[in-house]
């Protein structure tokens, strides 16, 4: 379909936003008054699909670094059990906090296609070095030919600290690659679609679905095929298995350039964030006005024609009496009259929306403070959850289950509870309370679920120790099959549909159109949070259980039959029920998002003479 094209535009109508864009970002702060530039002809479903064969590829390939990185931890570089998880938990971590940054990046500086193209060729480059280094230190210092690439042998010699500072650049290259693409790949294959066309918008809708399908396929290839040939000890065949599909993903999203849309960057949100906090800070003598319309707003201002421009096309926020102390960045303190928005400085007076879009962010505060244990509980699968199974009996039918392919069972759970809660839940609950469940109630629902899965995986590691094997056996073993591990697998992917799919939506919906990608950042530091909060926890455990630094009592050491681990899960579970009565608390006293401010309305109108939310 032919890109639509602003009226104010014409046939210039990219020279014309570009030039726009420009002029709207030279002080840092944020225009959100023109139209990103379409590329004509472009995007639809021939773009998607490319974007969707590249995001499945790329998914594989991280998958089969970080979905076993906690087995590589600990035997290729020989660190204990409570070192490979924290490292494991803090490279998934900082991969979190990685996407923070691509999606700042693309959003407000290098533009969706560039900063996808860039992190995409850093990405692949960490999976070389990755391959390479591998193949060159395990060639030399291991040998996996007379058994499985598991903790029940010592198969390599600890790394020199080169080896060791070459892996873990590459690693961390990977993450910052992977980590700064998702976000930019996700809103640029959201772009593809436009959401003035009713079909493409539905178009839209379909493509987040299948987004979320092809993340699941690559997932599930890795944690099959790739991690039991880990498993084997065939590490560097796999890595440079994942560098191959990689560099073929490449390929796919080059080969789109041609038929993509493309949209310019907005300029930069934090910066109009930071504006209103200096601007607050140097005016915090000042007193705050009572009345709501006599804070500044560029479109209350002037008669010049940005001003009528702003009043026509901007969405202002309506004035909230939360927070007061921030409307004082709005506060005109000089007695001529107000600037108009060339004449203002930036850092010494704010608009009353850009104060409101602060507000949208700490309101959600709370909520996402409650998110980060959950994330603590999520964490655990890639890393104790895979010391455990590491213990069991991975013996099926004469075959033998890789424990990192354990992670399968999680993508069948949100696969399986995503189309469960659309066409069984949601129904039966509409139905019974004539609505469909809010997104503060389903993440509440998440927090439940998590809860029961750390308490499942308690019990579970109970058994275990019931089964453990006689010294006779290998030590850090059990006769208990790896099946029984199900459960608490398929639970944590359903709170993950209830958690992390809603808390994305619902804070893209409680924030306004500029800030909506931090809104996605948002949910993506909730999981670093929660990777560095699992990492502190395991050190904090291991400093109060291992009494003067000996194994004995430990809750977590290199022979899981001398310790507890179900103490660990349900210290988290405890940790998650006590979040979720904070979690309930904080629900019941959110306030919804603001209005938006139709053209001339009346700041001290009630609400009920507004139509629009956020």
């Amino acid at each position: 379909m032919a890109a639509v094209q602003d009226e104010e535009h014409g046939q210039h109508g990219c020279a014309a936003a570009a030039r726009a864009a420009r002029t709207a970002t030279q002080d840092g702060s944020v225009d959100w008054s023109g139209r990103p530039c379409l590329r004509d002809r472009s995007g639809g479903w021939l773009a998607g699909f490319l974007m969707l064969a590249n995001q499945t590829l790329v998914t594989f390939a991280v998958n089969c670094v970080g979905t076993n990185l906690v087995t590589f931890m600990a035997v290729v570089m020989t660190l204990d059990n409570a070192d490979a998880a924290n490292r494991a938990n803090n490279w998934a971590g900082t991969t979190y906090v990685f996407s923070i940054v691509g999606a700042l990046v693309s959003d407000s500086y290098w533009g969706r296609y560039k900063a996808c193209t860039i992190f995409q060729i850093i990405f692949l480059a960490g999976l070389v070095e990755l391959s390479i280094a591998s193949h060159l230190f395990l060639e030399r210092s291991c040998d996996f030919r007379h058994g499985e690439a598991g903790r029940q042998a010592q198969h390599c010699r600890p790394p020199t600290r080169a080896e060791s500072l070459v892996f873990y650049i590459s690693i961390y290259q990977i993450a910052l690659g992977t980590g700064a693409y998702q976000p930019a790949a996700t809103t640029f294959g959201a772009d593809q679609f436009d959401e003035i066309d009713a079909g493409e918008r539905k178009s839209k809708s379909a493509f987040f679905g299948y987004f979320f399908v092809a993340n699941n396929l690559g997932g599930v290839l890795a944690v099959t095929a790739l991690a039991y040939m880990e498993d084997k000890g065939q590490w560097v065949l796999a890595f440079w298995i994942s560098t191959a599909v990689a560099l073929v993903g490449v390929v796919l999203f080059a080969l789109g350039t041609l038929r993509y849309r493309h949209f310019l960057p907005n300029g930069n949100a934090i910066v109009s964030v930071c504006q209103v906090i200096v601007a607050a800070t140097k005016n915090r003598h000042v007193k705050t006005p009572q009345q709501a319309q006599d804070l500044y707003e560029e479109a209350d201002y002037g008669n010049d024609e940005d001003a009528a421009k702003i009043k026509k096309k901007n969405k202002m926020l309506l004035h909230t009496p939360d927070f007061r102390c921030l409307d004082k960045a709005a506060v005109v303190v000089t007695t001529s009259t107000p600037p108009t928005r060339h004449q203002r400085q930036s850092w010494s007076l704010c608009t009353v929306t850009q104060v409101e879009e602060l507000k949208c962010i700490l309101r959600l505060a709370p909520i996402w403070v409650c998110s980060i244990l959950y994330s603590t509980a999520y964490s655990q699968m890639s890393s104790v959850f895979i010391e455990q199974a590491q213990a069991m009996d991975a013996s099926l039918w004469g075959l033998k289950i890789p424990a990192a392919g354990m992670g399968v069972f999680e993508i069948l759970g949100v696969t399986a509870f995503v189309f469960i809660y659309s066409f069984c839940i949601a129904r039966i609950v509409s139905k019974v309370v004539s609505r469909e469940p809010t997104e503060l109630e389903r993440m509440g629902v998440g927090l439940v679920i998590s809860t029961l899965a750390m308490i499942t995986s308690g019990l579970v590691e109970q058994q275990r120790l019931k089964h453990a094997t006689t010294l006779t056996q290998p030590s850090s073993s059990s006769s208990l099959t790896i099946l029984w591990q199900i459960p608490q697998y398929v639970l944590i992917g359903a709170s993950e549909v209830f958690m992390y799919v809603t808390m994305t939506e619902f804070f893209n919906d409680q924030l306004p159109e500029g800030l909506k990608s931090l809104g996605s950042a948002m949910s993506v530091a909730s999981m670093s949070a929660g990777n560095f909060a699992s990492s502190l926890l395991v050190t904090v455990v291991m400093a109060i259980t291992c009494k003067g630094g000996q194994a004995a009592g430990c809750w977590i050491p290199q022979d899981l039959n001398q310790g507890h681990v179900d103490r660990f899960f349900f210290v988290i579970a405890a940790l998650n029920a006590m979040d979720l009565l904070a979690y309930v608390i904080f629900a019941k006293r959110y306030r919804p998002a603001p209005l938006i401010k139709p053209a001339g309305a009346d700041e001290n109108a009630s609400p009920a003479d507004h139509e629009m939310y956020i």
